[in-house]
């Protein structure tokens, strides 16, 4: 395979907007409502990957079919739609078989797409540093290679994701082979294995530093990065877009009382988020793994608040990290026109909330407080005697912790510090007895 720029490309910004029509499938006992709700998040999903939603059709049944998926009436009835009204593309709110896509694609004549499909389409727009673009082309070849074993005709007529031009593999790669998939993968594991050791080696340095972590989660599109940005006077790219944020940004921040901790933003979760794509970007939750302390980012504006936090925290069980100090934070109170009332319902409804606006600024004082607060319960204050002959000592503990006091004595220092409870176990042995 000729990958030497990888299997993505960057978004042409003045290609035309495909028409996109959605199809959604409702089974025995599912709400019509959560089929509504997931197929709204799949519209957000498909206009930020430059397609305009022209419409949707939901099909009911016991069981998906194995043709057709949503059974053979009903995708007549899609492509009698689709001739109406123009239709480029039309997109599965659920992953489909590759004998389905090839049904479906015969069928209506134009391109079929499933939900993994355009999210690692979105992932290949966003991606931007060499581990993330790593990670979204082994999701994109984990994606493809169970396919090619099906018939080649399947992918002769997969066009690739969103728009004229192909992010992912598709007519170009026929040639491609599976065993030639398997070993660009095999390729692609060790070289972000050896991503991830780097990584390592500087999540290692910064423990030896003894600085705290901590990380920005949410519900894609709650604001995440608006509040990195505010918090760390930062200019990461911030869009009323799923998935802006792909690759983690880590920044340096200085709280009032002068601990210094490190912030990280990191990528957005979603409902029906693909477990293998979980897997591949691991590493860009790598940050969620080791933070001290979780700024959990609700919107809210949204009218599903309570469904998007149950969302985060499920996958947080999932990554095993839901035991780790979580700070709940309502974001975009200036759409709620700082109404005290709506403010105050939604506190009661997310219990903890810290309202504020990371747009304008508003509540972020009281959040900064909360977080040096929780910080501080991470920390422990020592009153140390460090000798003469070691006062080097006192200049990493100027860097580690907040020196509250400091008295200069002829044999030494009289220090009492504030010191992450990780680090403060190598200085004990200058402990003054009481």
């Amino acid at each position: 395979m000729n990958n030497s720029a990888g299997i993505i490309t960057k978004l042409q910004f003045n290609e035309k907007r495909e028409r996109a029509l959605l199809a959604g499938l409702q089974l025995s006992g599912e709400d019509r409502v959560d089929v509504e709700d997931s197929l709204y998040e799949l519209s957000q999903l498909a206009e930020t990957a430059g397609a305009v939603v022209v419409g949707n059709v939901v099909a009911k049944r016991e069981t998906p079919t194995a043709n057709y998926y949503i059974g053979e009436g009903k995708a007549e009835e899609i492509k009698q739609l689709c001739i109406e009204k123009k239709i480029d593309i039309v997109i599965f709110d659920d992953d489909l078989s590759p004998a389905q896509v090839k049904n479906l694609q015969d069928l209506f004549g134009i391109k079929v797409l499933d939900r993994t499909e355009l999210i690692l389409d979105i992932f290949a727009i966003h991606a931007r540093s060499k581990e993330g673009r790593l990670q979204v082309e082994l999701a994109q070849l984990q994606y493809m290679l169970p396919r090619l074993t099906h018939a080649w005709s399947h992918l002769s007529r997969q066009w690739g994701g969103v728009g004229t031009r192909t992010r992912g593999p598709g007519e170009k790669q026929l040639e491609v082979d599976r065993r030639r998939v398997r070993e660009r993968i095999t390729r692609l594991s060790k070289e972000l294995e050896r991503v991830h050791g780097h990584r390592k080696l500087q999540r290692k340095r910064r423990e030896r530093k003894g600085i705290p972590l901590i990380s920005i989660i949410g519900y894609t599109n709650a604001g995440k990065t608006t509040l990195f940005n505010n918090l760390t006077s930062s200019s990461m790219p911030s869009e009323n877009q799923l998935f802006t944020t792909l690759d983690p940004k880590i920044k340096k921040f200085i709280f009032p009382n002068k601990q210094q901790v490190l912030i990280s933003d990191t990528v957005g979760f979603i409902r029906k988020l693909p477990h293998h794509l979980v897997e591949s970007f691991k590493a860009t939750l790598e940050e969620v793994y080791e933070a001290d302390l979780l700024l959990h980012v609700v919107d809210g504006s949204s009218k599903k608040i309570e469904e998007y936090s149950e969302v985060v925290l499920k996958l947080l069980k999932e990554l095993d990290v839901i035991t780790k100090p979580i700070l709940t934070v309502i974001n975009k109170i200036d759409l709620l026109d700082n109404d005290e009332v709506l403010i105050r319902k939604l506190k009661k409804r997310i219990h903890g909330g810290i309202p504020l606006s990371a747009k304008t600024g508003e509540g972020i004082d009281a959040l900064v407080q909360t977080m040096q607060d929780e910080m501080n319960s991470l920390r422990e204050t020592l009153d140390l005697f460090i000798p003469s002959q070691l006062l080097g000592v006192v200049a990493k503990l100027y860097a580690l912790g907040n020196v509250i006091s400091i008295k200069y004595l002829q044999k030494g220092a009289k220090i009492k510090v504030e010191l992450p409870k990780v680090s403060a176990g190598e200085f004990k042995k200058w402990i003054v007895e009481k």
